[in-house]
């Protein structure tokens, strides 16, 4: 006998039957990617206690094919209309979103973490291969797990897998103090960050009574005035907390540092994922969460973005040539310049959330680009430990074909032909701030592009001079007479890759580019 379901609630009908379900429906495949990725770290750490020592490399290629997995099952969800963990009430908000916006993010975050067990497979120092693999597995499950975030709750947890893993990753080389004190700074800033991060969420969550995203953007519609000033508190502190993951100037002290102390992978990491992972969480907050307090972020964002860029690129024009480590540090504060430019879509956000579609599509040529100026150096300092901007001289006589591709990067790096896709990237976020009524703050990037020239260009102008007869880093004998070296499987697949694909995106930049015509949310 079906009941009628017009029917009034008879005796037996109790307060819970009539209240709204917390059950939470849970979509399997929509969570796959990072799933994959968290399952695939304990599968590494387990199999590392079984492996002989001279098998252990087996734990890398098991690391890439997990992470190659996980990138594949981004393509069924590529309609973008999956959700799941939702309460079932009137609203029913949920917890995570496979969307557009958080199927782009993934592909960056799990092809970067790919790229970097690529390199890492050739990395000189000896990697613990267990340990590596479980740590940066685990990161990147949490890197994976913050764009599809909807709730604060989740947001900061998925924050902190990432991060955490990460500071491990950094130290991991046994007996380099460098190493050691670049992990430490970089744990520091980063407790710092998430202290700051959760008192702003706190008082966000006072102030609205929900943690999820979409229900705390209507409930600051309708602050009482009692609660105002609570509200904007918490929004100016979690954009703080925000600003430190992202290396946003004042908050980038702990780049250049961190990055010449990491191993090299790691610095690749951490300046693709890591700011990418900094970057997603920045645009839920202030586009998904705190749309009506625009007037607040939107203004101190943009203030941000002009600061970070002309730190980044004013520190990168006093490195010298000839100190050690010098490339990475350029690169650190190239990265830091970097972000300066991907802030400046999301400080145009204030007038409309399509001009995330900016940031998202800077992001996708940065990650490729510069994760192949990383596999360059990566190389570079297998004869040339101290990786100085001086050990590139002559590398087109040795290497000609990686001094191309070397080249090539720092021109998208730059925005120069024929690095296509890095100049329309620029002109996408330009033309943002101009959209957005940000004149000033489309000057300051013009003016910024300008200097960064010089010392792209410097550095691309070196790859082709002739070698000299100048002493190598890191003791190596000097010679005259360029020298030729073995380079591995995986650091060549490594280069070869971020090439072809920053060659393909200049060919058809539309692939990119289309992100920022569309809404992705």
């Amino acid at each position: 006998m079906t009941a009628d379901p017009s029917a009034a609630p008879g005796p037996l009908t109790t307060a819970a039957d009539t209240a709204p379900s917390v059950v939470q429906s849970v979509d399997w495949l929509a969570i796959a990617p990072p799933t994959l990725t968290a399952l695939a770290a304990l599968l590494v750490l387990v199999a590392d206690l079984f492996l002989p020592a001279h098998r252990k490399k087996l734990l890398g290629y098991g690391a890439l094919t997990a992470l190659a997995a996980a990138l594949a099952l981004l393509i069924p969800l590529r309609a973008g209309d999956r959700a799941t963990f939702c309460v079932t009430s009137g609203t029913q908000p949920c917890s995570y979103t496979a969307d557009h916006f958080t199927l782009v993010i993934q592909a960056i975050v799990l092809g970067g973490a790919f790229l970097t067990a690529l390199l890492s497979l050739d990395d000189t120092r000896k990697l613990p291969a267990g340990e590596y693999g479980f740590l940066l597995l685990a990161s990147a499950a949490g890197a994976a797990l913050l764009p599809a975030s909807r709730d604060l709750a989740t947001l900061v947890v998925a924050l902190e897998v990432a991060s955490l893993p990460a500071f491990a990753l950094v130290g991991i080389v046994r007996g380099d103090r460098r190493s050691s004190e670049a992990a430490l700074k970089f744990f520091l800033s980063s407790v710092v960050a998430t202290a700051v991060t959760l008192l702003g969420v706190s008082f966000v969550y006072a102030a609205t009574g929900t943690l999820h995203l979409t229900e705390i953007a209507a409930r600051l519609d309708d602050v009482p005035p009692a609660l105002d000033t609570l509200a904007k508190t918490g929004v100016v502190l979690t954009l703080v907390g925000f600003a430190f993951k992202v290396a946003a100037a004042p908050f980038h002290f702990w780049v250049p540092d961190t990055y010449v102390g990491a191993p090299l992978p790691i610095a690749a990491y951490l300046s693709v994922v890591g700011k990418t992972v900094g970057f997603s969480g920045l645009i839920l907050v202030t586009v998904v969460a705190f749309p009506s307090y625009a007037d607040v972020w939107g203004p101190a964002v943009a203030v941000l973005a002009a600061l970070t860029m002309t730190v980044g690129n004013v520190a990168a024009l006093r490195q010298r040539a000839d100190r050690d480590r010098s490339a990475v540090r350029l690169l650190a504060w190239s990265s830091v310049a970097q972000a300066g430019y991907l802030l400046v879509p999301v400080a145009a956000a204030y007038s409309s959330d399509e001009q995330i579609g900016s940031t998202v599509a800077y992001a996708l040529m940065y990650a490729v680009v510069n994760l192949g100026a990383f596999a360059v150096a990566a190389l570079v300092s297998r004869t040339h430990p101290g990786n100085r901007v001086d050990d590139y001289r002559g590398l087109y006589a040795t290497r000609p074909l990686a001094a191309l591709a070397l080249g090539f990067f720092l021109l998208c790096l730059a925005g120069l032909p024929p690095g296509i896709i890095g100049l329309f990237a620029k002109v996408t976020v330009f033309s943002a701030a101009v959209d957005a009524g940000l004149g000033w703050l489309a000057v300051v990037m013009a003016v910024n592009v300008v200097i960064a020239l010089y010392y792209y260009l410097q550095w691309t102008a070196i790859l082709f001079r002739s070698p000299g007869n100048a002493q190598p880093s890191g003791g190596a004998p000097a010679s005259g007479t360029p020298r030729r070296f073995p380079v591995s499987a995986p650091l060549t697949t490594a280069i070869a890759l971020t090439a072809l694909v920053g060659i393909l995106l200049s060919g058809a930049p539309q692939l990119v580019l289309r992100f920022a015509a569309v809404t992705l949310f």
